[in-house]
């Protein structure tokens, strides 16, 4: 064998090396987790490749899309809406997606961001369009879950799934939040108004129950002392019905001798005139006291 036929064997043994290796390099596809290979044939969909270690033919079959799985977030988009009051309001959104059949993806729609944020600003159009400024403010969740199910409707054929729909924020025109404001306003000055209303009249209330109060506990004692004259006159009646008239002549003595102290226990220098049939009396007053003694 001599050195020509030495180099052509190597040199058809490489290229078949080389071919080898090639068939293996084209053949072989790792796909990583985050991802997903569409795999065409002669320009048609042949297959498509998961995570992990992939056969596909050489030189028939290639790669012709790689797609990310993974969660994407549109820009914040801002779009103005009328609602049923015809009140204009600026709405602000959020959308999240991900792609879960690149197939339809690649195959469906060319922008997918932009097809899904105009879907979204028809949506979003349509929802507050059926509902009044209040129920905008009042009911977002439940305007944002409305939202949502329509856009995963709308996007479906195209293989993606809305994982979250956000409203940010709901802002208004500068004439609208000026009458607004003014609105407020006055219903904070009605408010106010209400409630002093209601504190003079709760303070009448009560001073009308703190009179009525007095007047019964004076009533009470009126009715008290009432009870104990009456009382004492009983008392008075039984002891001459008792006694006699020597008990109503004692009660009269003892009377007078309370009286006549009083008058003895005057400041200063006095004197007291009294009448003869006073002193006889008093005289008789003296004796019934001292007899009952």
């Amino acid at each position: 064998m001599d050195v020509q036929d030495l180099v052509g064997g190597n040199t058809v043994f490489l290229a078949i090396a080389f071919f080898i290796l090639l068939c293996v390099w084209l053949g072989v596809r790792i796909v990583p987790q985050s991802e997903k290979h569409v795999v065409e044939r002669f320009g048609r969909l042949r297959s498509v490749l998961g995570p992990g270690i992939n056969f596909i033919v050489p030189f028939l079959d290639r790669v012709a899309h790689r797609v990310s799985v993974l969660e994407r977030q549109l820009p914040t988009a801002h779009q103005d809406a009328f609602t049923t009051d015809n009140v204009l309001v600026k709405v602000e959104t959020s959308v999240f997606y991900r792609i879960t059949a690149p197939e339809k993806t690649v195959y469906r729609i060319r922008d997918v961001d932009g097809a899904i944020a105009t879907t979204v600003a028809g949506i979003v159009r349509s929802e507050i369009g059926k509902m009044e400024l209040d129920q905008v403010q009042a009911n977002r969740n439940e305007l944002i879950a409305n939202i949502r199910e329509h856009v995963r409707a709308m996007v479906d054929d195209w293989g993606i799934e809305v994982t979250r729909t956000e409203i940010l924020d709901v802002g208004l025109d500068e004439a609208t939040r000026h009458a607004m404001l003014q609105q407020l306003n006055a219903e904070r000055a009605r408010r106010a108004q209400v409630a002093e209303a209601e504190g003079k009249k709760r303070a009448v209330e009560l001073n009308a129950e703190a009179e009525l109060y007095a007047a019964e506990q004076k009533a009470k004692a009126r009715r008290i002392t009432a009870d104990a004259e009456a009382y004492a006159t009983q008392v008075i009646a039984a002891a001459i019905k008792e006694n006699g008239i020597e008990a109503a002549q004692y009660q009269v003595a003892l009377k007078q001798v309370e009286a006549l102290t009083v008058v003895g226990q005057g400041t200063g220098k006095q004197t007291i005139i009294v009448p003869a049939q006073a002193l006889d009396a008093f005289g008789d007053a003296f004796k019934l006291l001292k007899g009952r003694a």
